[in-house]
């Protein structure tokens, strides 16, 4: 059976400037994969090409068999690829409800005349979708907020915001970009169970970038580490941890425990 995700010999060049260099990867469905290095590793503009952001210059992308380089965002998000992004992207003026509720509209099934003419299967289907943004909120321990503006939310409950949202496009894999930047130690925690409990109850596969060595090796059972550009290790966690290439590029001796 072909994997969820491959990517095979993706390079990428803005200008002059090689930003990516043949870089490969297959993600099994259901698995969690970790993508790791320093900043300026080019591990975002990696999550820019496989989503759509950018087109890679060389290179293929498949997703369940199928491909999808060069492909624009929206169609990736529909074949089943959700995200989440580095700098959190909500609007801060919307109340934290309508953003689930608004992450489902691409998926409904009815008709815009039957939307404007209120007919049962659409009030049906609003019902549903409110149902089910509320148990998203709930999963994602923001439930109590769903009235309220995002721009209110502490950072951490809207990161979780944001995971809820991708949630409800029904994603086969979810791409995290920083999933804990900004948080604290009991965030942390908390967003490491949610996680377990999103891939327990959804079964989709996880591609998360990520500086905080705790999350990765708590829940990734594959890492990549990545600098400039290029993967110069991959493996188990317990492996990379102890890799010198990774502890002299990236995590440092002091950072890895």
């Amino acid at each position: 059976m072909a994997p969820l995700l491959k990517v095979k010999n993706m390079t990428h060049f803005f200008g002059g400037l090689r930003a990516v260099d043949n870089f490969n990867l297959e993600i099994e469905a259901g698995q969690i994969y970790g993508l790791i290095g320093p900043n300026g590793a080019g591990k975002t503009t990696t999550f820019n090409l496989i989503t759509g952001v950018h087109t890679p210059t060389e290179g293929t992308i498949e997703l369940e068999g199928e491909d999808i380089k060069g492909l624009e965002v929206h169609r990736i998000a529909d074949k089943g690829l959700g995200r989440t992004f580095q700098n959190l992207a909500l609007w801060r003026h919307m109340n934290v409800l309508d953003h689930i509720r608004m992450a489902h509209y691409s998926r409904l099934d009815y008709s815009l005349f039957g939307a404007f003419l209120g007919s049962p299967k659409c009030h049906k289907r609003e019902r549903e979708v409110i149902e089910n943004s509320r148990r998203l909120l709930d999963l994602f321990d923001v439930g109590r907020f769903a009235d309220q503006l995002v721009g209110n939310l502490p950072y951490g409950a809207q990161r979780r915001v944001e995971m809820a949202r991708a949630m409800a496009t029904n994603p086969k894999i979810l791409f995290l970009d920083e999933p804990t930047a900004g948080m604290t130690p009991d965030e942390l925690n908390r967003m490491i169970e949610i996680i377990r409990q999103v891939h327990r109850d959804f079964g989709v596969a996880i591609f998360l970038i990520e500086h905080r060595m705790k999350f990765v090796m708590e829940l990734c059972e594959s890492v990549q580490t990545l600098v400039f550009g290029e993967v110069i290790a991959e493996g188990p966690p317990a492996e990379i941890q102890n890799n010198p290439k990774v502890i002299e590029a990236y995590l440092g001796k002091e950072d890895i425990h």
